[in-house]
């Protein structure tokens, strides 16, 4: 398989597959959570299960050409179609979670919940990105831009590791990380979490995330510029060259992921990881295609 560069690519191998994701839709009351979906649908790699708001589903002209890959599930509100299809990632009738009209922490409590929910004992819930910036020359991941605020070492870990794993599902079979800060040094002083950096990267060489690459910290411009690291006299395993960012918090995370979008015109998905399955949690403010998009990567994480 060769590495997945961009979102058409991606498209373009799931097309290839032939295989369709099953897709829990939690309360798909609002218009752009249907229309992704019809378009993910028409694409050919999920079906979809709408949990709740059977009957605007069931009025939706865009979705009644695949009426036989799609099905309703009744729920009285979010909260009792949150509960109904995480039970049905939990029997193994479900891959995807896609959230609809719903709060997301109203969604997360029927994920997170001790006796019903899908987070394995262990396990770090965490949000990764996927953006296809005109300026650069592949996807570039990142994390976490939603969910955790200020990650310990042990999340931060937990977020290495997985978006190691989804990069190689991309097809890249060796990921390049990088642990970006502010600064290219470890500071104790000032940012004491650098003090952890070089022990993930001593992780990545030990095996401990399989095949990869991790270096860090490195602002996010050396990650990514191999001119950038020339031009600051440093050196970098990484060459320049990330496949993934992990973002020293949400605050940093989130700012990025605003400014690629606003600034650089960059197309972008999103999903939760570290569950017992991928879950689409879209901002109100994404478009369909970003949720489409989304659905999309979630089919590869999936795997």
């Amino acid at each position: 398989m060769n590495a997945i560069k961009n979102f058409d690519e991606l498209l373009a191998h799931l097309k290839q597959q032939s295989v369709r994701k099953r897709v829990a839709v939690v309360w798909p009351a609002d218009d752009k959570t249907p229309a992704a979906c019809a378009q993910a649908l028409e694409a050919g790699f999920i079906d979809a299960i709408f949990v709740g708001c059977e009957d605007k589903v069931a009025a939706n002209q865009a979705l009644k050409p695949h009426a036989d890959h799609w099905t309703c599930v009744p729920a009285t509100d979010a909260d009792d179609a949150a509960a109904r299809a995480v039970a049905l990632v939990r029997e193994g009738k479900a891959d995807i979670l896609m959230k609809g009209l719903i709060n997301t922490d109203n969604l997360l409590r029927a994920v997170l919940n001790k006796q019903t929910g899908i987070l394995p004992k262990g396990n770090v819930l965490t949000h990764v990105a996927v953006a296809s910036i005109p300026t650069y020359h592949k996807l570039l991941f990142f994390t976490d831009a939603a969910v955790i605020p200020y990650p310990n070492q042990q999340q931060r870990i937990a977020m290495t590791r997985y978006v190691a794993s989804l990069v190689r599902n991309f097809g890249t079979p060796q990921p390049r990380i990088a642990l970006v800060h502010c600064t290219e040094k470890v500071n104790g002083k000032h940012f004491p979490f650098t003090k952890d950096y070089p022990v993930i990267a001593q992780m990545a060489q030990q095996g401990d995330f399989g095949d990869c690459i991790v270096d860090g910290p490195l602002d996010a411009k050396c990650a990514c510029s191999q001119h950038a690291l020339e031009a600051k006299g440093l050196h970098s395993p990484l060459q320049g060259d990330s496949d993934a960012l992990i973002m020293p918090d949400i605050e940093a995370g989130n700012v990025f992921y605003k400014a690629i979008t606003l600034f650089a015109g960059a197309s972008t998905a999103g999903l939760l990881v570290g569950a017992q399955c991928p879950a689409v949690v879209p901002s109100r403010a994404d478009s369909s295609q970003s949720k489409f998009y989304s659905l999309a990567v979630a089919a590869m994480a999936a795997d």
